[in-house]
């Protein structure tokens, strides 16, 4: 049982009362701490009349979100990990919201003096007390510059990494006790998810970072009529503090508001799923965390609506290798050639590379054909890649971190896609430009891209080519003289190994004669059951021996 302090065991017996409060007993008293207390159930008034209770689904997130903020973010990035979860738990973990009280506006002007040296009156044309949004991490109040743009100011919370960190550490804890007393629940590998949340939410922290990747992504999408990202104000950035163009648009949940404005809500979502695949593919670094909150619709065209996204503490990037091997396997699932897409997983390294291929395949097309027996417009690429991991997990592949943030930002994008317009085909709209991609990657497009790209490095090596090829050849006409050469330092090494084994064996034997002589010396003193003159005539011997075979050796 890892140590605690006092401060975390009274928040395990928090975390824990909480837990029984909402049924899951189960999960307290499978804990070698709390187990030896398992009567404590019947003593409580509601075992004795409990009622029929919630699914445990719904158990389970309600206890989160009592938990608090840390718990609530912490439940969002584990119904992520639909690898590990069971489906009504990934499903009913979706539903938790980041949606917590603000602190005082007192404390936010604080921060934001604090962090500019300077009032907010001096900094800010207006700034609106009230926060337009809330949420564990941070806060968003509405301003505007003295130079008259309108802008939003996002604060983190006071004294936010402290808690962070001790329920992090709590979670590394129970997490430590589940895969040492719970067989089921080391299945989940529940250190490795903690870890994992701990990285993701420690980066959220910086919003200098956050700053870096909205700045990114909008050059990425500058002139684009498919995605506007706000711009940063970098003169008022700051690890805590982070001002932005404000934005205006319909949240993309209001479905409602968007067909009484007349969107074309079929472009709208076939548009979401190009975005996706530009971001992953093209640009190579994509939104993460694109759940409805953080994306918001232009419709001032409404024949040609625009999406606008917020909140960038989340970025996705896959290397070159992940993205090729990802777009070839798509492609091959949908041509059922499942020996490739188990060979891809282990050419990719994403399984062990001593993996047998035909039983991988097997394991594979078992779990995808059922899929392929629905019509194409309805197979969904997130549940696609979501049973390929599960499936490759049986086979020891690793976590990989890139792309169960690929397959969380896909799922959401599906769903949201189908939600505005149920009759998506994600297939018709994805495989164009997958093709496409990958005709770009591996055609004489690519050839001769690669060439011009690499045109002037060869250029400025040319002088240097004869130099190379001529001490190329002379290294292979010199072969046989290099060998001659490792094989009389091979002799030398052996000769050094023989005198050193001597060296050894002679101060060994000299050191045994030492001792036998100091034995001998005090033999008077030490008593006769020790058998003092025997041992220093034994010593004394087989260190004389040593030092002869030394010698002659």
């Amino acid at each position: 049982m890892p140590i605690l302090t006092p401060g975390q065991f009274i928040r395990l017996l928090r975390i824990n009362w909480v837990l029984m409060m909402h049924g899951l007993d189960d999960i307290v008293f499978a804990t070698h701490l709390f187990r030896p207390f398992r009567f404590i159930i019947y003593v409580f008034p509601w075992n004795w009349f409990r009622r029929k209770r919630e699914p445990r689904a719904v158990r389970m997130r309600e206890a989160l979100e009592d938990l608090g903020p840390v718990f609530i973010k912490f439940g969002q990035m584990l119904s992520t990990r639909r690898d590990l979860l069971a489906d009504d738990i990934a499903d009913e973990l979706q539903r938790l919201q980041d949606d917590v009280p603000p602190f005082p506006n007192k404390q936010a002007r604080e921060i934001i003096e604090k962090a500019y040296d300077a009032s907010v009156d001096d900094m800010f044309g207006s700034f609106e007390e009230t926060p337009l949004a809330s949420a564990s991490i941070a806060q968003v109040h509405a301003a505007v510059l003295k130079t008259g743009e309108d802008v939003v100011i996002k604060v983190l919370r006071p004294d936010v990494l402290p808690v962070i960190k001790r329920d992090i550490s709590l979670l590394y804890i129970i997490a430590e006790l589940a895969a040492k007393y719970s067989s089921q629940l080391r299945r989940l590998r529940p250190v490795e998810v903690v870890a994992e949340y701990e990285k993701t939410i420690i980066d959220e922290l910086d919003l200098l970072r956050e700053a870096a990747n909205a700045s990114q992504l909008r050059r990425n999408f500058e002139g684009s009529s498919d995605l506007y990202v706000p711009e940063i104000y970098w003169d008022y950035a700051r690890k805590n503090v982070l001002v932005m163009e404000r934005i205006y648009g319909v949240p993309i949940r209001d479905i409602d508001a968007l067909v009484e404005r007349g969107t074309d809500m079929e472009r709208l979502a076939a548009m979401g799923v190009e975005i996706f695949f530009t971001q992953v593919f093209s640009h190579n670094f994509f939104h993460a965390d694109m759940h409805p909150g953080n994306i918001f619709v232009d419709t001032d065209n409404p024949k040609r609506p625009k999406y606008v996204a917020v909140d960038f503490g989340i970025m996705g990037t896959l290397s070159h290798t992940d993205k090729r091997y990802l777009a070839e396997n798509f492609l091959a699932f949908f041509q059922r050639d499942y020996y490739k897409v188990a060979k891809l997983h282990v050419e990719s390294g994403w399984v062990p590379s001593d993996t047998r291929v035909d039983e991988f395949e097997s394991a594979i097309r078992s779990v995808c054909e059922p899929i392929f027996e629905k019509p194409l417009k309805d197979i969904s690429f997130g549940q696609l890649l979501l049973r390929l991991f599960q499936t490759a997990r049986r086979f020891n592949m690793e976590v990989q971190p890139q792309l169960v943030l690929l397959q969380k930002t896909l799922l959401n994008i599906e769903g949201l896609g189908r939600q505005l317009y149920p009759d998506l085909d994600l297939w018709k709209t994805a495989k164009p430009f997958l093709e496409n991609w990958m005709e770009d990657q591996v055609g004489g497009r690519a050839l001769l891209r690669n060439l011009k790209d690499d045109l002037p490095y060869l250029i400025e090596k040319m002088p240097e080519m004869p130099g190379l090829i001529y001490k190329s050849l002379k290294v292979y006409a010199d072969g046989e003289y290099h060998l001659k050469q490792r094989a009389e330092i091979e002799k030398l090494r052996e000769e050094i190994k023989y005198s050193h084994q001597r060296s050894l064996l002679v101060i060994s034997g000299s050191s045994m004669l030492i001792a036998a002589a100091v034995i001998y010396t005090l033999g008077d003193s030490v008593p006769q059951t020790y058998g003092a003159p025997l041992v220093s005539w034994i010593a004394g011997a087989i260190g004389v021996l040593f030092v002869l075979f030394g010698i002659k050796k």
